[in-house]
């Protein structure tokens, strides 16, 4: 009779623990590419620390190896490591090793053919500024999907319009700076730091728009990047290139909090599931960050 008390108290404490926050009903992921975790404290971004202040954070989340963009954004959006969706370069398209497991739409399942599968009604938005964003996530599962040339500024703009007069229940939000000006001009540079207080301005712009929009109170806004950087480049083992930003905020996320949990850019994908109630799939590795929420 104690084992099986013990035993209930166990599972009890276990789904306490793993509970989705209540009233979640949006999510907007917001990758800046090439942001180094060791960037932020030195920076001049008001808007995220305001939300670090406001919500949960880490600035020792890592990156799957190699520390390059698609490898990266691939493995977030897809709840897995490279080893598993197949993807492993700095500009993958296609997967090099075959992927573990396929969906209805020939690619290893990520969190928008989940939403499309599990809520089809379900509207979701894809905004990016990097065209190597394009093939790693199924076009048949996106509602709207837009492209803005590399320009960071439109991308913000455009996605700003697009939360205001569709509110999508999942939003990935691509910039492709800081990384630009990292390649061109070095990281940990006056340069990059400029960037990022630009980057800071597009971001307040999103959390604004959540307000305008009269969401707020349903919607979480999680706040990452791919990679960081050393020099003038990318893709080693450096904790400047591997450690990145994982900043949470709104409904249901801890005020202040700065984050004990191991975090890897995997979990990320599983804490959007996690949020908008979707079943992950088998070949998934990451766990939600429950952690960051109350």
């Amino acid at each position: 009779m104690k084992k099986a008390l013990f035993t209930l108290f166990c599972m009890l404490l276990v789904a306490a623990l793993y509970a989705q926050p209540k009233k979640v009903k949006h999510v907007i992921l917001i990758g800046c590419d090439g942001f180094g975790g060791y960037a932020l404290p030195q920076a001049d971004m008001p808007n995220l620390k305001k939300m670090m202040e406001e919500g949960a954070w880490s600035l020792k989340a890592r990156s799957v190896l190699p520390s390059s963009s698609a490898v990266n954004w691939a493995s977030m959006l897809m709840g897995a490591g490279p080893t598993m969706h197949g993807y492993t370069e700095w500009g993958s398209a296609v997967p090099e090793i075959p992927s573990v497991d396929i969906n209805q739409y020939g690619m290893f399942p990520t969190v928008f053919s989940l939403l499309k599968e599990q809520q089809p009604a379900a509207i979701s938005a894809l905004i990016y500024s990097w065209p190597g964003i394009n093939p790693l996530v199924e076009k048949e599962a996106t509602t709207i999907r837009v492209s803005s040339g590399d320009d960071d500024d439109f991308c913000a703009d455009t996605a700003a319009a697009i939360i205001k007069s569709h509110k999508p229940a999942l939003t990935f939000i691509h910039f492709h700076q800081p990384d630009v000006v990292g390649h061109n001009i070095g990281h940990h540079t006056p340069e990059y730091f400029n960037e990022l207080k630009k980057a800071d301005a597009r971001i307040g712009k999103i959390v604004n728009v959540v307000q305008e929009a009269g969401i707020a109170e349903h919607t979480v806004i999680l706040v990452t990047a791919d990679h960081g950087g050393k020099d003038k480049g990318h893709g080693g083992k450096s904790l400047n290139e591997v450690q990145i930003p994982w900043i949470v905020y709104g409904k249901g996320v801890q005020r202040g909090r700065q984050l004990n949990s191991t975090i890897i850019t995997y979990d990320t994908g599983a804490t959007i599931a996690w949020l908008l109630k979707l079943k992950a799939p088998q070949s998934w590795r990451g766990k939600p960050v429950a952690e960051a929420f109350k």
